[in-house]
């Protein structure tokens, strides 16, 4: 029943995290990409820390526990979160959704190299069904997906800075309450996000001026519920299921782009969308090890009923 009620978070902070996409690229057209991520980082950072004091869950961390929050901010909050910001402002989301599609089959990769995780054939079926769902559902959007630009490199960075953090994720939180993982590694990587933006643009802090409240609104949206909490709950999905089973359900982020362009936006959603949606349920299905389960289950329970068939 907790694994349940974990593959429903996950689901839930995958709709989350989908609509974020479009609130990041409405930030990153107001202000400088880079100096407003690094704010909407740390926000969130500061947010789980208050958390953390009023549960009084806070402990200073081991030698090796800071290792790997160091390791996994560096990739997962520096590393993904500016290439993930100047990329949008320089490529389509429809690429940019495609391309981060990969964070399952290389955060899979990953798992089974470092952390000994078995990929078996139906796991490996579910990978490759998300992401040719995936492929149905972003290239039907705004004429199919252009030529590799810039944009899409700095995505591609983005997608392989969070599959490698997810590793050393994977490992802090063995020893490490989630929470508190998820507060240092946010607090820690928007302070370094924020220098990095100093030296992009001295003056950017002056644009800050210029919000609308409703560009302010999606901010704080984007910081307390994708960022905050979002960060938290799929961390501890981490230390729940391992690696390379969280990931997979990353490939239902970019569906929920989709249909939240389709309400927010006015878009059209398409028969082959479709189509990929239910490649993509089927990927989450097989990836996730769940079918596995559900079968070895069944299984189980006939051996029990024949060996209490053959006592009686």
């Amino acid at each position: 029943m907790a694994q349940l009620a974990t593959y429903g978070l996950l689901v839930f902070i995958m709709m989350v995290w989908g609509l974020n996409v479009i609130a990041i690229k409405i930030l990153v057209q107001h202000f400088p990409p880079v100096l407003i991520t690094s704010l909407r980082i740390f926000l969130a950072g500061m947010i789980v820390f208050l958390l953390l004091i009023f549960q009084k869950r806070l402990r200073p961390l081991t030698k090796k526990e800071s290792f790997y929050a160091v390791a996994g901010s560096l990739l997962g909050m520096v590393g993904n979160q500016f290439f993930l910001a100047v990329g949008l402002d320089r490529t389509s989301a429809s690429s940019a959704a495609l391309i981060l599609a990969l964070i399952p089959l290389a955060t899979s990769v990953l798992a089974m190299v470092f952390l000994g995780d078995r990929l078996t054939v139906l796991r490996f079926v579910g990978i490759l069904s998300g992401l040719a769902g995936i492929s149905l559902v972003i290239t039907q959007g705004n004429g199919g997906l252009g030529g590799l630009s810039l944009g899409s490199l700095y995505i591609f960075g983005a997608m392989l800075s969070q599959s490698f953090s997810f590793i050393w994720i994977n490992k802090l939180t063995e020893t490490l309450d989630a929470r508190e993982a998820t507060a240092v590694m946010l607090t820690f990587g928007s302070v370094l996000l924020f220098v990095i933006s100093l030296f992009m643009d001295p003056h950017g802090v002056h644009a800050l001026t210029d919000g609308s409240l409703g560009v302010w609104t999606v901010f704080v949206l984007s910081a307390v519920v994708a960022t905050a909490l979002g960060q938290m709950i799929y961390n501890l999905a981490i230390h729940r299921l391992g690696a390379g089973k969280s990931a997979i359900f990353m490939n239902l982020t970019p569906l929920f782009s989709l249909v939240g362009s389709a309400l927010l936006l006015g878009e059209t959603i398409r028969l082959p969308q479709i189509v990929g949606f239910l490649f993509i349920v089927a990927g989450v299905l097989l990836g996730t090890g769940y079918l596995e389960q559900v079968i070895a289950r069944k299984n189980d329970d006939r051996t029990v009923i024949r060996r209490r068939d053959r006592s009686v």
